[in-house]
């Protein structure tokens, strides 16, 4: 069966991660993604993360898969048009560069829109295509702190920690994804068009949604918790006679059932703790009494008890515990490509799961301009000469022929 997306081009002007997390997500499934770079160095990203051989990046290829890569110079004119053929072809352009460098250029969406009035134009940013912080360098940390995401994150009296994943970037990837599905739903059913605009703030505020509806319901400003959560108690972590573990105890039922089985039948009839609500406001002396009663007792004797009983239970993975998870192997969460310079290289696959068109078998990464000359063949019908003439006007950035 086709695969959703398998008749969707997408012309990719993206960089770092929130761009390319949103074209893999698509690329995933099915969609063709031009990955345009600039001559010289590339993708930033290309010079992150652990080093693999022929000079890639764990991160890049990890990042890239699926796509082809071409090298455009777009500040020559010769590369611009070459810009507007391939936006010609193309359903989707994403671009994440600085708010108004495009613009300057003469390649925004109001001059993609005269070549392709169909275009759908996704620009990511870390602040918003309007407004005061609109032309401010974002990456993700930035975004974190601007949001209020550090504020909530870390141990309770600090003043906040990064979250250990670029979440900025990421979540602003996820929505862009779930942007230009709708956008392209709309053209399905119109003809039509339109302009995205997705920013990394928001990005954030919507994940810290509940934060802020607790902030506007009663004036407190949420703190850092560690591994706690405000509104419902305990859910946290807890240290063992081992090894640590992470406990969730989301309502009155699994309330009624806990306490019986760490040993504290009592803790049922005390009012501090009867509901939620209660517990909450009597946190401290309550996470202590818990926190006494998992000191007796190793991981590995809590764990069998608590699932016995249905209460949520966790681990406290590292990344290579998670690897070797049993069920991360049982559900073939990873996946491997057969890397042109690198060799093979084990990639995380895509999580979202279609019983009938399933994301593709992951695929390589493009090193630099590698489907550049394909590209301009196949997809604009260019031939040989016009090919040479491009590269010798210096549009293609010296860019490597195609093998």
């Amino acid at each position: 069966m086709q695969l959703p997306l398998e008749d969707v081009k997408v012309l990719d002007l993206t960089h770092a991660l929130a761009g390319p997390f949103c074209t893999t997500m698509l690329a995933d499934f099915g969609a063709q993604v031009i990955k345009v770079e600039p001559p010289g160095a590339g993708d930033i990203a290309r010079g992150w993360g652990a080093q693999l051989p022929g000079g890639e990046t764990a991160y890049f290829v990890s990042l890239h898969r699926h796509k082809r890569g071409i090298v455009l110079d777009l500040k020559t004119a010769e590369g611009k048009e070459l810009f507007f053929k391939l936006v010609e072809k193309s359903d989707v352009v994403l671009e994440n560069y600085r708010v108004g460098a495009l613009k300057r250029l003469g390649l925004d969406y109001e001059a993609a829109k005269k070549r392709n009035p169909a275009i759908i134009y996704c620009s990511v940013s870390g602040f918003g295509q309007d407004g005061p912080y609109r032309e401010r360098a974002a990456l993700d940390l930035i975004l974190q702190a601007e949001s209020g995401m550090i504020s909530v994150t870390g141990e309770p009296g600090s003043s906040g920690t990064k979250a250990g994943v670029s979440i900025a970037d990421m979540t602003a990837g996820m929505y862009c994804a779930y942007a230009v599905m709708l956008a392209l739903r709309v053209k399905d059913k119109t003809g039509e068009g339109q302009q995205v605009d997705i920013s990394m703030m928001e990005g954030q505020l919507a994940l810290l949604g509940t934060n802020i509806a607790n902030y506007f319901a009663n004036g407190e400003v949420p703190k850092p918790l560690g591994t706690a959560y405000s509104v419902v108690v305990p859910y946290q972590t807890f240290h063992t006679a081992t090894r640590d573990l992470a406990l969730a105890i989301a309502g009155e039922k699994l309330w009624r059932k806990f306490c019986p089985v760490i040993g504290h039948p009592e803790l049922l009839d005390d009012p501090r703790y009867v509901t939620t609500v209660t517990r909450s406001k009597h946190r401290d002396a309550l996470i202590a009494t818990l926190q006494e009663a998992f000191l007796k007792k190793p991981y590995e004797e809590w764990e069998p008890l608590l699932l016995a009983n249905d209460i949520p239970v966790g681990a406290i993975n590292n990344i290579a515990q998670v690897v070797e998870h049993p069920q991360v192997k049982a559900r073939q969460s990873f996946g491997e490509v057969d890397h042109p310079t690198v060799g093979k290289v084990r990639v995380v696959k895509s999580p979202v799961r279609l019983s009938k068109t399933p994301a593709k078998a992951p695929a390589p990464s493009p090193t630099h301009g590698q489907h550049t000359h394909e590209v301009l063949k196949d997809f604009l019908g260019l031939d040989e000469r016009e090919i040479a003439r491009l590269d010798e006007a210096g549009a293609l950035g010296a860019s490597p022929r195609s093998k």
